[in-house]
């Protein structure tokens, strides 16, 4: 897994140039998050590998997929991969693609679990103390562990804070012994 990342990585920060450098940062994000998500499919990936598909044929594919989010940088982006054998890359692509976004717009998405639902107040206050200590503008994806029995865990970047009732009769529980 690691040597795809890093196979990939080059593409994702050419592919990112382009996409700053023209302002179009956002539709390359929904076009590859189109084209990741072709490339999962065994049907596509047969395709893509077979003999029997020319390079030209399988970016076309993709291309009538993509509709009209299909520029010609894009589709000449795709000529690449397929020319290189990395089509199948494009969700590591993708991946990279959105760490450079989000580090470029000052973006970052926080998991939130919990015990139980978070209130709209709950969630822009956990928001807005992430958006302090971080500088970045932050979406949560949340979701529910009732097994937390209460409080929450929140995961930003390499950051976490737990602050679960599980995970604090954890730490009473080391100090104790």
């Amino acid at each position: 897994m690691a040597e795809a990342i890093t196979i990939a990585r080059p593409y994702a920060n050419a592919v990112f140039s382009i996409a700053q450098e023209k302002g179009e940062l956002k539709a390359w994000s929904d076009l590859l998050a189109v084209l990741a998500q072709c490339v999962l499919e065994p049907e596509m990936q047969s395709i893509i590998t077979s003999p029997a598909v020319s390079d030209e044929q399988a970016v076309d594919l993709l291309a009538e997929i993509a509709g009209d989010a299909m520029t010609a940088d894009a589709r000449n982006f795709l000529l690449l991969l397929a020319e290189n054998n990395r089509l199948l890359l494009l969700t590591d692509i993708t991946v990279l693609f959105e760490a450079l976004r989000e580090e470029a717009e000052k973006l970052m998405t926080a998991d939130v679990i919990s015990a139980r639902p978070l209130t709209e107040e709950q969630a822009a206050k956990i928001s807005a103390a992430l958006k302090a200590r971080l500088g970045r503008d932050i979406t949560l994806n949340t979701t529910i562990d009732e097994s937390l029995l209460g409080g929450a865990i929140i995961r930003a970047g390499d950051m976490v804070i737990d602050g679960s009732a599980v995970g604090k009769l954890n730490r009473l529980a080391n100090a104790i012994t």
